[in-house]
């Protein structure tokens, strides 16, 4: 009898924890990370008796987890995945719908200003037209700083975002620490604490939710979390941290800092997983390089716009003032450098020299005064190093790539000096769309006429004619007293085969430059295009500018025949110089490449280049978004196939279970009862 009732109640107690088992698993169907336990149950050592072994009952062996590492994993790696492409997207996604909308973008108002322009230019002299110019110049000049505002405000959000990430971080780190002190104490029995292990699988599921993590077991039942290539974020009971603090080198982008005791290493470029690294890879590779791309296109537009207009008469007959701000003003330029911290008080400058060699880049530049040569400047965009050369004994530094390419830029390095050890971010065209501005107020003074005007010599005898002068000067506007000098150019023909055409009347200090015989060779009867270059030298201490003309000359001109340049006295009926500000909108002016000649983009095409990229880049982020989604949905579905709780399957163990409950609690009933019987056969 004491072995059959040893045996029923064997089979009670395994029955009861197996309803105890099942009842857990019920109750927490819907707890996050909870892994369906089951109950592991054996034979007892059996008796021997003569006839054999006579068995003892049941016993509990194990309370395991329905649990597998690898799927695990996969879950917490594709959760990383998803988790990072969705932080991109909606990003991204913002980023696009302001680029290509038709009130948001640039294009609306850029076609708005070449089309006032145009109506302006049918009529100079028509003073609302001109007004119209004016007006929508500044309409153009907020549309950039609107949308640099926009673009910043994602910055500061980004800022704010990777802080709040950052704590989220610290936190499941510091509750991943102390669930591994509690496993290893708790596992310090030889049994494994099924609960606390769930709590840290979800712990780290959901860190790798904000950043790609590495798990790497240890042999006391710990798991040692890594980050990066490598920063151990917890170690046993040990947690570090990520902070997010302003960077070394520009204080407005947030950097991530790894921080173990006393020691901090930066860690932003290194990161990757998770929402950290979706916003740090759009801030890398989307944000910034749209914000330069921005900031190169205004310039180029407030440099090639400014710089017409100094080639052209307004009409009071002054050389044409700047429409848009100086982007080199002192203050801007001191801008565009930024000191990493702990620099010394040196304060450099970047000046625009000239923006169709500008790149989307920014550098990075380092002094070290024991280097040859001093200065190092590196390329952020591919990491190219650049040749840098000081033009002046002053301290100014002309940067160009390996192959000689001029990238539009120096570096004036002020006083004091850089010393050893200083370092600089160098951001050429980063605000470039924020300090865009109109600041010409008066129509009138718009130069929409040509500086200088051909006639021909009413005694000639010939039928020579000459066209009007086309004249620049490189990227500065004219001087009034230079076109005063070159209007009293006279050019003289003497025939032949061919014919030519020499220069006299030049005043003091103005010479012919090009060709350097002085004559121009021209075909009788045919339409020649002249081309020469006129020097002009004053000032004390003295300074000389080139002024490049070209004209046509036809006809055939007879020798004594004489043709002169004049000044305009004023644009009231001459279009030439707003014609050539029209032609802007169409002229290759951005992005040039300083080797090869002929390539660029136009106002409009750098600006759809920007749209089409990013909106490339949205629709990739979106089919990644839907790619992550369903992998992220088949590694839950493949985990939740093995560990979750079915409460169908539960509940047929309930039945199961209590009718083995109740089946042993009969052997107990029977074994009494043979008990009772064998005790009343004594009385």
């Amino acid at each position: 009898m004491a072995d059959l009732l040893n045996i029923g109640l064997s089979g009670l107690r395994v029955s009861q924890t197996q309803l105890t088992v099942t009842g857990h698993n019920i109750s927490n169907v819907n707890t996050p990370g909870f892994t369906r336990q089951s109950a592991t149950q054996s034979t007892t050592l059996p008796q021997f008796s003569g006839s054999g072994y006579i068995g003892s009952g049941v016993t509990l062996t194990d309370i395991r987890r329905s649990y597998s590492e690898f799927l695990t994993a996969q879950l917490r790696n594709t959760t990383s995945l998803s988790s990072d492409v969705d932080a991109y997207k909606s990003q991204i996604d913002q980023l696009d719908s302001l680029l290509s909308g038709t009130t948001t973008g640039i294009t609306p108002s850029l076609k708005s200003f070449f089309a006032a322009m145009q109506t302006a230019a049918e009529d100079p002299a028509n003073m609302p037209a001109r007004q119209l110019v004016l007006s929508e110049a500044e309409g153009l000049a907020r549309r950039f700083n609107t949308v640099y505002d926009r673009l910043n405000a994602q910055n500061e959000s980004l800022n704010k975002q990777m802080t709040s990430v950052a704590d989220q971080v610290n936190r499941l780190a510091g509750s991943i620490a102390s669930l591994n002190d509690a496993i290893a104490v708790a596992s310090s029995n030889g049994q494994v604490p099924n609960d606390l292990l769930d709590s840290r699988d979800e712990a780290i599921r959901q860190l790798s939710t904000y950043v790609g993590v590495s798990v790497v077991p240890q042999s006391d039942g710990t798991q040692s979390i890594f980050v990066g290539t490598g920063q151990p974020l917890v170690v046993g009971n040990t947690a570090n941290r990520l902070e997010a603090v302003p960077g070394k080198g520009d204080p407005s982008r947030f950097e991530l800092e790894f921080v173990s005791g006393d020691s901090r290493q930066g860690v932003t470029s290194l990161l990757s997983g998770g929402e950290l690294g979706g916003l740090i890879r759009y801030r890398s590779e989307t944000l910034d390089s749209s914000l330069n791309t921005l900031g190169r296109l205004a310039m180029s537009i407030t440099e090639q716009v400014n710089t017409q207009l100094g080639q052209g008469l307004d009409l009071k007959g002054q050389v044409g003032a700047a429409l848009f701000g100086n982007y080199n003003d002192p203050a801007l330029a001191a801008l565009r450098v930024k000191a990493f911290a702990g620099n010394s008080n040196a304060q450099p400058a970047l000046n625009i020299t000239n923006t169709s060699l500008l790149s989307t880049s920014d550098y990075q530049m380092e002094y070290d005064a024991t280097a040859t040569p001093p200065y190092t400047v590196r390329r952020l965009s591919d990491n190219q190093e650049m040749v840098v050369s000081d033009s002046t004994p002053s301290g100014t530094l002309t940067i160009k790539d390996s192959a000689g390419r001029d990238q539009g830029f120096q570096i004036a390095l002020g006083v004091p000096q850089p010393t050893t050890g200083d370092k600089f971010v160098l951001q050429p065209t980063r605000t470039g769309a924020k300090d865009i501005s109109a600041v010409l107020d008066q129509a009138d003074q718009l130069a929409f006429a040509a500086p200088l005007h051909s006639e021909a010599n009413l005694q000639n005898k010939g039928t020579g004619a000459i066209g009007q002068p086309n004249i620049t000067n490189s990227l500065t506007p004219m001087s009034q007293a230079h076109l005063a000098a070159i209007s009293s150019i006279t050019m003289n023909y003497t025939a032949g085969t061919p014919g030519s055409l020499s220069f006299s009347g030049l005043p003091p200090g103005v010479t012919i430059s090009q060709p350097p015989s002085g004559t121009l060779s021209v075909t009788p009867g045919q339409t020649n295009q002249l081309s020469y270059s006129v020097s002009v030298t004053t000032g004390s201490p003295a300074t000389t500018q080139e002024y490049q003309i070209t004209q046509s000359f036809s006809g055939r001109a007879e020798t004594g025949d004489t043709f002169s340049l004049a000044m305009s006295s004023n644009g009231v009926s001459d279009n030439r110089n707003a014609l050539k500000l029209v032609d802007l909108q169409t002229k290759a002016a951005i992005g040039v490449d300083a080797l090869v000649g002929g390539t660029g983009s136009t106002f409009t095409d750098s600006y759809g280049d920007l749209v089409e990229r990013v909106g490339t880049l949205t629709a990739q982020a979106r089919v990644d978004s839907e790619a992550s989604t369903a992998i992220l949905k088949q590694a839950t579905d493949n985990r939740d196939s093995l560990s979750a709780v079915s409460l169908d399957e539960e509940a047929a163990n309930l039945i199961k279970f209590e009718q083995y409950y109740n089946a042993s609690s009969q052997v107990i009933q029977v074994a009494r009862s043979l008990f009772d019987t064998l005790m009343s056969t004594f009385r």
